[in-house]
């Protein structure tokens, strides 16, 4: 098994990159290939197909194919025929899977509702095309899995299954996190 797992960190880190033009996904392609961050990339046309990559498709459980690649984050383009970016976006986050993969969404219009209603939703970022050497080196922190952290005073989130579960009553204290409530 450990063979496997560095065989699978030495190959880099798999990006699935979702854009309906060639030209936009040859660019990113290039950029993500010559940054030295040893990215593998995965292109598609459209959020239909990168579902199908994903395992996604159809409301369909991960196939055996799509679990061996290990996408490691997406980057699709905001605008799109036939799913969107958005709709991708909500389609990889809606999905129950182990692993949440990073999602990051690309547009060439700065719209800060837009930008709003993606990250409200779970987008990791949102780059304005053209994607830069900067943004492409911030990829990868978002690719690496997060480090639990166990030291007390944390400001991160307890994940639901550790908070209270004895009944719903509304007379049961809730935990609290540095002076905030816990939902």
């Amino acid at each position: 098994m450990e063979e496997v797992e560095e065989e699978v960190e030495s190959m880099g880190l798999r990006v699935l990159v979702v854009d309906d033009s060639p030209i936009d996904r040859t660019i990113v392609e290039r950029l993500l290939k010559k940054s030295g961050e040893s990215f593998e990339v995965i292109t598609v046309d459209s959020g239909k197909k990168a579902m199908e990559v994903l395992g996604l498709d159809e409301g369909k459980a991960r196939s055996p194919d799509a679990s061996d690649l290990k996408i490691d984050i997406v980057l699709t383009d905001y605008c799109m025929p036939g799913m969107s970016g958005y709709d991708l976006l909500k389609a990889v986050k809606e999905h129950s899977c182990p692993k949440s993969i990073p999602v990051v969404i690309m547009s060439s219009e700065n719209e800060p509702q837009r930008i709003t209603r993606c990250r409200a939703i779970g987008a990791q970022d949102f780059i304005l095309k053209p994607l830069q050497t900067k943004d492409v080196k911030r990829l990868k922190d978002y690719a690496r899995p997060p480090v639990p952290t166990t030291q007390a005073g944390s400001k991160r989130k307890l994940p639901l299954d550790l908070t209270a579960e004895t009944g719903s009553g509304s007379d049961q204290r809730r935990p609290r996190l540095a002076g905030v409530a816990v939902a």
